[in-house]
């Protein structure tokens, strides 16, 4: 789980010069309220426009450190793009611009990942910049979240889901899955020890490229209201918990893009070691037919369905809060 403590509120040259210290104050505020009111960390950053002219001093405005101080709370924990500029099946990693990505983002001290993407000019998609973004040419972005779950005007869907609650996979849901059955799970799971380890500069002027870009490091104040908010949290909040797994059996019907209804589509406990994959390997951590007893309260797609309920973890189970 992660927040966004915004989406796409810099994206020209002339709201780059008020809105920076708003970003970073809402941050601020929202990381003192998770410290005071929850037993967990929770990440919290932004999601930044693809409007190149202020692509990278927004991320360098917002990854710094002011004073120096690697807790600084209102710096960004990670950075997410809404890019959309490998379109077809005829677009390459330097077409698309995402060789220059790599060079803008070479030196970042936070994870960076595509918080959209998914190109629909021309339709339907093919989704081959999958092997790009989880490719050994990809050496800095941190994937990305496909646009969207479900259909809507825009034409953006992967499913569309009926009003009696029925789900239909389109065509681009097939496309993905097909991608994503290609990637090589040895190397998502690989790390970069010297990326983890990089400190973040500290907070100048000079830490961004254009004089028109506000890099003011004063922040604005928490407004009353919002600290006492902070101090004493919501009265009676409604808590969420991990609990057990019992129902097992997908209760809605579901149908492929050709019409057939999916069959048998349940989860399956997983051992302690293992989690769901992109591809047909099945689990990560070891194979799905183990004998071994598995371990109750974790779950996964049948081997059949793994692509279905993998799709229905990464874009309904990842919780996103925009301001």
């Amino acid at each position: 789980m992660a927040f966004f403590a915004g989406n796409e509120i810099i994206n020209t040259v002339q709201t780059s010069q008020a809105n920076p210290p708003y970003i970073r104050a809402v941050q601020r505020d929202l990381k003192n309220y998770i410290a005071k009111h929850s037993s967990r960390t929770i990440p919290v950053g932004y999601s930044a426009a693809d409007v190149r002219e202020v692509l990278q001093d927004t991320w360098a405005y917002l990854q710094c450190a002011i004073d120096g101080k690697d807790n600084d709370v209102s710096r960004s924990d990670f950075f997410g793009l809404n890019s959309y500029s490998w379109c077809g099946d005829q677009a390459t990693f330097q077409s698309s611009g995402y060789d220059v990505l790599v060079d803008m983002f070479s030196n970042t001290t936070i994870p960076v990942f595509f918080s959209e993407y998914g190109c629909n000019t021309p339709s339907p998609r093919v989704f081959n910049e999958v092997q790009a973004l989880y490719g050994p040419q990809m050496t800095v972005l941190s994937g990305g979240l496909v646009y969207e779950f479900t259909q809507e005007t825009s034409n953006f869907g992967l499913i569309n889901v009926a009003s009696n609650g029925s789900a239909n996979l389109l065509t681009d849901y097939d496309s993905l899955q097909s991608q994503m059955s290609k990637l090589n799970v040895t190397l998502l799971q690989s790390s970069n020890a010297s990326a983890t380890q990089a400190k973040p500069p500290a907070c100048s002027a000079g830490v961004v490229s254009s004089s028109s870009f506000g890099a003011n490091f004063s922040l604005p104040a928490t407004p009353s209201d919002a600290q006492n908010l902070i101090n004493d949290g919501l009265s009676n909040p409604q808590q969420g918990k991990i609990v057990q797994v019992q129902s097992t059996q997908v209760p809605m019907p579901v149908y492929a893009s050709n019409g057939s209804q999916v069959e048998d589509l349940a989860i399956k406990p997983l051992q302690a070691n293992q989690a769901n994959t992109p591809n047909a390997a099945g689990t990560s951590g070891g194979s799905s037919n183990s004998s071994s007893p598995p371990k109750k309260g974790a779950a996964v797609a049948t081997a059949s369905q793994e692509h279905l309920l993998f799709s229905l973890s990464v874009f309904c189970c990842i919780v996103l809060l925009v301001l």
